[in-house]
């Protein structure tokens, strides 16, 4: 074991209540002054065939800039950033300058603790708590998180918002949507709002949240508005398909403003909705039927499927098999697109995860959101899960759908049998 691996635990006589943490923290500590200094040092051998008028290198290591801190999720680790010399500046006039990618000059917090903010705002503790609450989370010694420190984080999270929502979307292609209503009613000041959603799937099969604004109870308007905003700020080419449950609102908006658009019902939403019309008992068995359509391999085998629910539950469940029958035809919809798909369109999944956390930080809390505070509040915490999105399977048949190529069963059909 050389001296460079040994981590000195503390001095000497002195105390720490979470050894651990120091010791992670210490680790920590080291880690990162490696990779910096790995980092410089790959800058300046770069540079190493750079001569000023002596003939000395132009670029060298020029000590340290000041020792700082940075927050992060086992407390506060104070990192010192090397400093590069350009001795050849005063000659050439353009300067060569350093700056790491790992520690960029006004780095103050890790990205971490950047997605804890947000999430601890909806989780319902009030800005003048926040102190108290991440040095439950982060030690004693997180300093800078102030009441006062939120309230300006809050002001750049609404700027970025406005910035996105301004966004120019001329150059985009969204193959498909996913729209939803989400509610938020015990951390909005109005029971009636909710949070009108749209996921877009791209040529390349990335998703990426579209719009999120506020509405009333998913009206008509309130979607006509959203849908309308994207199409003004350039995405005027109508996305191919649609995913969405049974609310009237957005399926009228989308007629009016993408009319060629074709649309896809929610299986997950439609199941919950048909299940909840029948007795508990009679719930398991309804629900594999359910899914007997749905996961049928062909169209004419949900067909057959349909057609068996109907009337296995028509005589003594006539409000499930209503519900059922109502959108047959725009349940089905995804059997003309690649199979490979099926499983990314017949749902609102991609939204439905999104928010089952927030949903579920927002139910027992007390007090209320701003209409503005709660559009920053999705925002943040949508751009933290994007993050984890992966694209669609089969992402390169999404070519083949914008340029009109026709599926039967999830199979392209070729142009004799088209």
């Amino acid at each position: 074991m050389t001296e460079d691996t040994v981590v000195q635990l503390r001095q000497p006589g002195t105390f720490s209540e979470d050894p651990l943490t120091e010791i992670l923290r210490l680790g920590a500590r080291r880690l990162l002054a490696q990779a910096v200094e790995m980092e410089v040092t790959t800058f300046v051998e770069m540079h190493a065939d750079l001569t000023d008028d002596a003939g000395r290198r132009r670029v060298v290591r020029h000590g340290y800039l000041p020792e700082r801190e940075i927050q992060t999720g086992i407390g506060p680790v104070a990192v010192r950033c090397p400093r590069v010399r350009d001795r050849g500046a005063g000659e050439t006039g353009s300067r060569i300058r350093f700056t790491s990618a790992i520690l960029p000059p006004y780095l103050r917090r890790a990205k971490s603790i950047e997605e804890l903010l947000p999430w601890l705002y909806l989780k319902g503790i009030s800005t003048g708590d926040f102190s108290e609450a991440l040095a439950a989370l982060l030690g004693p010694e997180a300093p800078g998180l102030s009441a006062s420190t939120i309230a300006r984080l809050k002001e750049v999270w609404q700027g970025e918002m406005e910035h996105w929502q301004r966004r120019d979307l001329s150059a985009r292609r969204y193959v498909y949507f996913w729209a939803d209503g989400v509610y938020f009613s015990p951390r909005l000041d109005h029971d009636k709002q909710c949070m009108c959603v749209i996921i877009g799937a791209d040529e390349l099969g990335r998703k990426e949240l579209l719009a999120v604004a506020d509405g009333y109870r998913e009206s008509a308007q309130s979607w006509r508005e959203v849908l309308l905003d994207l199409k003004r700020r350039g995405l005027v080419i109508a996305p191919e398909l649609a995913t969405g449950d049974g609310a009237l609102g957005f399926w009228k908006a989308l007629r009016e403003v993408y009319g060629t658009t074709r649309e896809q019902r929610c299986w997950v939403h439609k199941t919950a909705n048909v299940l909840n019309k029948l007795p508990k008992s009679a719930q398991p068995r309804a629900k594999q039927h359910l899914q007997d359509i749905w996961m049928a391999e062909t169209k004419q085998d949900a067909e057959k499927a349909f057609d068996f629910f109907l009337e296995a539950y028509g005589a003594k469940y006539d409000k499930a098999v209503a519900c059922l029958a109502k959108d047959r035809d725009v349940l089905l919809t995804f059997y003309g697109f690649p199979a490979e798909h099926w499983k990314h369109i017949r749902t609102t999944n991609p939204i439905e995860s999104t928010f089952a956390t927030v949903r579920l930080r927002t139910t027992k809390t007390k007090g209320c959101l701003s209409r503005k505070t709660a559009l920053t509040m999705v925002f943040k915490l949508c751009q933290s899960a994007s993050k984890k999105w992966r694209r669609l399977d089969g992402a390169h048949q999404i070519a083949e759908i914008i340029q009109g190529v026709k599926f039967k069963d999830g199979e392209k059909l070729t142009e004799r049998a088209a």
